[in-house]
């Protein structure tokens, strides 16, 4: 988990670096384009580096660990890993860990 937190803190920073830099730009999207590739590539990056630690990216900044019953289920900026939800259930279904 602590390795799950750092990958997702440092391009969360990222990201948020970038959409800065974005927000003072010319809002012609033709000045965004390449910003917004690099938005596009930090998430997908993010999303390799979670798969290869065995886990599965469900969404943005969103992260489910399968226990062969169900999933734990952690979302940035989220301190703990608390809630778990079925395979069948989704993020909505998720229920806190007692």
């Amino acid at each position: 988990m602590p390795v799950v937190r750092k990958i997702t803190q440092e391009a969360v920073e990222h990201m948020d670096l970038l959409k800065a830099k974005i927000e003072h730009l010319d809002p012609d999207p033709v000045h965004r384009g390449p910003y917004e590739e690099q938005l596009a590539a930090i998430v997908n990056r993010w999303s390799l580096k979670i798969a290869k630690l065995g886990c599965e990216p469900k969404g943005l900044w969103l992260v489910d660990f399968d226990n062969g019953e169900g999933y734990f289920c952690w979302r940035h900026p989220e301190p703990e890993l608390n809630y778990f939800h079925s395979y069948e259930g989704a993020y909505q279904g998720r229920t806190p860990i007692l």
